[in-house]
């Protein structure tokens, strides 16, 4: 038998596609920048496969065989200058391409709202089983609906119910209504302009949910510059980051229906919520995909610890 040598055994590797050779190289530039990651995207791979999407114009997340394509020059202009920005703004990669996808929704975001990340996501997925009865929930409210993420998610997941999403600021009802256009939702989501339940006067909901804003002053100082970018007041919560959650709590029992339940994203605050209200049980949800930090509260457990009272929110 013809012997075979280890050397003619090896099979060359295969020379990359050029958009394939090019996500590589990317990943390897945005790793070597040391940027943050967390809005919207986990890693650099995640960013830089954003990024070539976007360059490339596709209308869905890139996939493998869009590696195999050849670039053009336009193309691989746009991916550069994209990149670019990346790394010396520090400007998450949602906010380059305007795109993102929360609970398998594509949405606009823009500079004008927070990038959709909360791990709510989860929660309406799963219909917020098993503490309501999906085929019961007729109201939901979310309260700083920033870019409509959760309250538009919860209309799709609740097709029987009718949806308020809530937000002091305008230009943040604005980026909402884009999106509550782009879904067909306008008939069932309503866009509220309110400093939290001030203008839900008399309105009942089987599910109220919120990811305000909790980040306290010392906090917000120290966060990465990616951040920089995002609205400020929308982060910000006075200066333990306590501000909304206060509200909330407040307020919530006088907008719950009998059997209604109040879910809250208060994210590092945990802490802090649990020693300032020891009255409340608080269940705090975990998740698979990941996040932490939000507790739901039924109106029952309001009403015993006495929480039935009019806020300064209202």
């Amino acid at each position: 038998m013809r012997e075979v040598s280890h050397t003619a055994r090896r099979r060359p590797r295969p020379t990359p596609a050029p958009r394939a050779k090019a996500l590589q190289l990317a990943q390897r530039r945005l790793q070597r920048a040391k940027l943050y990651y967390g809005h919207g995207t986990a890693e650099a791979r995640d960013d830089a496969a954003a990024l070539m999407a976007h360059a490339l114009r596709l209308r869905r997340p890139l996939e493998q065989r869009d590696l195999a394509g050849a670039w053009s020059a336009a193309a691989a202009g746009r991916f550069e200058g994209l990149l670019h920005r990346r790394i010396r703004e520090r400007i998450p990669a949602v906010y380059l391409t305007n795109r993102c996808w929360y609970a398998g929704i594509e949405l606009y975001v823009d500079e004008r709202v927070l990038i959709p990340r909360s791990a709510i996501a989860e929660l309406i997925e799963a219909r917020f089983m098993p503490w309501v009865d999906p085929d019961a929930v007729r109201h939901i409210a979310d309260l700083g609906t920033g870019s409509g993420c959760i309250a538009l998610a919860a209309a799709l997941a609740f097709p029987r119910a009718r949806v308020d999403a809530v937000d002091i600021d305008a230009d943040a009802l604005a980026v909402a209504r884009i999106n509550r256009q782009a879904l067909g939702l306008s008939r069932r989501v309503r866009l509220v302009k309110s400093d939290f339940f001030r203008g839900l006067a008399g309105r009942r909901y089987d599910i109220i949910v919120s990811n305000p804003p909790y980040v306290g002053t010392a906090e917000y100082a120290g966060l990465p510059p990616e951040y920089a970018h995002e609205p400020e007041a929308a982060l910000r919560s006075g200066p333990d980051g306590m501000q909304a959650v206060r509200v909330l709590l407040a307020g919530a029992l006088r907008h719950l229906t009998p059997r209604g339940v109040l879910v809250v994203e208060v994210g590092n605050t945990e802490t802090t919520v649990q020693r300032e209200f020891p009255q409340l049980p608080f269940l705090w949800l975990s998740f698979e995909r990941g996040g932490g930090g939000v507790f739901l509260l039924t109106a029952g457990q309001l009403r015993a610890a006495g929480f039935g009272k009019r806020s300064k929110g209202e």
